[in-house]
């Protein structure tokens, strides 16, 4: 007797034109939580998706507008060189030096995002790694680092590489003094990050002013790591938000 074989549907790929559609998409839905989340402040703050048809160069929020009011036609295309190639506006400076550095020397990274959020920036002072204090904090366990070379506003483009370096193959990296930055293999991956490293933050701010923590066991820690700090669990977190922007303010979308 034979068996019925059960096949599961594979999704069809997309064309770089519909991934590079879809990355401007979740781009927009980043910085929309991001001002959601209150992660915004004055015209500081970037989110990059690396281009699919052209990986050289990336797509960047406008300089100077608030998160909430980018459209997917304000969205800028940079190339290496740090020119305007498609959209109409300026790029943060800044933004691009850091940004630059790391979409250059990290080729699985897509997409990489970083802002002055207030617990990210007050911890980021300290100069310490997160430690392992909540299941949720875990996923950073032995995935960031800290770059302690704050030189003021990331300007020069040695620093930008210095910060990458710093970054090596983690997940995120504490900016001293300055804030954090989190990358990913997809724009949903680097968002989901950085709110999940922001709210860690926060956490362990609390947890320290209360008393003092007890750490999660280094093997469990990474166990729990290895279990949530995946790719696919970041995508997973990010779905219902970027549903929800979806569904609250569609003219975020806006293409024309």
């Amino acid at each position: 007797m034979t068996s019925a074989v059960t096949t599961v549907p594979v999704r069809p790929q997309r064309t770089p034109r519909q991934e590079r559609v879809e990355r401007k998409r979740q781009l927009v839905a980043a910085l929309q939580l991001f001002s959601r989340f209150g992660f915004d402040e004055g015209a500081g703050g970037h989110i990059t998706a690396r281009d699919p048809e052209d990986p050289d160069k990336f797509w960047i929020n406008p300089f100077g507008v608030n998160f909430a009011h980018v459209r997917m036609s304000d969205l800028l295309q940079v190339d290496a060189a740090g020119a305007v190639v498609s959209g109409t506006g300026r790029i943060n400076p800044a933004g691009y030096t850091i940004h630059a550095r790391i979409h250059a020397s990290r080729p699985d990274v897509v997409a990489a995002a970083h802002s002055h959020s207030v617990h990210g920036r007050a911890w980021a002072t300290l100069g310490r790694q997160l430690d392992p204090i909540t299941q949720d904090a875990c996923v950073f366990f032995e995935d960031h680092a800290v770059y302690d070379g704050f030189g003021g506003v990331v300007l020069d483009a040695d620093e930008g590489r210095q910060i990458a370096e710093r970054l090596g193959g983690n997940k995120a990296v504490i900016l001293q003094n300055h804030g954090l930055l989190t990358v990913g293999t997809s724009v949903q991956e680097a968002a989901w990050w950085f709110i999940a490293m922001e709210r860690c933050c926060q956490v362990q701010l609390l947890a320290e002013a209360a008393g003092t923590p007890r750490q999660i066991p280094a093997p469990i820690a990474r166990a729990t790591a290895r279990m949530m700090g995946t790719p696919a669990m970041a995508r997973l977190n990010f779905r219902p938000l970027y549903v929800d922007v979806q569904n609250t303010s569609p003219q975020a979308f806006d293409e024309a």
